[in-house]
């Protein structure tokens, strides 16, 4: 290679964070022609995980590698969401959560694409497209093994885990969840309630906080949140609480 293409390479490989993907489409955006990123994979540089994306040769690459990727380079929103969010950020309390099941979400229009879902992870992905949440609100930064990635905040994480309740986690494990969330901002929830476009998330998230006695939620201003009208049932033969108009389980109900 030229020396150009040298200093190119060397530029590259400075910026880039070990570990990541890097997409073959930014590369040529950023002035990395198609022709030029072949010669860097002849030489011995970089090797395919999938059409349109890279590594760096002989490098490993996890998941998260590849979330980096999505968000920085391809700007999708498809991040770590509800149990494996509130894993990777220590406030995990079961050792389910590390399991090699991993859980992400996205907006309801973004596809994983193909190299992302056809390259062999480490662990098996499970991949929602959702409206819950409006926009990135409730996203936080965390930097994993160098990587900077965006993850789901505790109280959106928590959101996440109720809107897939009881199928993926149960609502006793979210409600154990939620006696862990003691010291949340009430501008932070507030602002995610009033984003969140689930009625049944929003009342049982409510009903939650109250039943662990949290101080923020006194601290909110709930006439703000939308929580609909009439009933909502989430077990048959279940109590029905007044307070959020919503029947849970009785398990639920009896705890604490």
């Amino acid at each position: 290679m030229g020396i150009e293409n040298t200093s190119k390479l060397n530029q590259l490989l400075s910026i880039h964070p070990k570990g990541g993907v890097i997409l073959s489409k930014w590369l040529n955006e950023k002035g990395y022609s198609y022709s030029l990123q072949a010669k860097y994979r002849i030489n011995n540089w970089f090797e395919t995980i999938g059409r349109g994306a890279l590594i760096r040769k002989g490098e490993e690459v996890n998941y998260l590698g590849g979330i980096y990727a999505l968000q920085r380079q391809a700007q999708m929103s498809i991040h770590p969401a509800a149990l494996t969010a509130l894993s990777l950020t220590g406030n995990a309390h079961y050792a389910r959560f590390y399991s090699r099941e991993k859980t992400l979400m996205g907006g309801p229009k973004e596809q994983l694409p193909q190299w992302f879902q056809n390259h062999q992870w480490e662990v098996s992905l499970f991949y929602i497209r959702t409206s819950l949440i409006k926009g990135n609100i409730g996203l936080t930064q965390v930097v994993i093994d160098g990587l900077p990635i965006h993850i789901s905040s505790n109280p959106r994480a928590l959101l996440e885990c109720l809107y897939l309740a009881p199928k993926t986690v149960s609502y006793m494990e979210c409600q154990l969840l939620m006696e862990n969330l003691n010291n949340l901002q009430p501008a932070v929830v507030q602002e995610l309630l009033e984003n969140c476009t689930s009625i049944k998330v929003k009342r049982l998230f409510l009903y939650m906080a109250t039943k662990a006695d949290h101080q923020w939620v006194k601290r909110m201003d709930i006439t703000h949140v939308d929580l609909g009208k009439g009933k909502r049932s989430l077990a048959k033969d279940g109590v029905f609480i007044s307070e959020y108009n919503i029947t849970v389980p009785k398990e639920l109900a009896a705890y604490g």
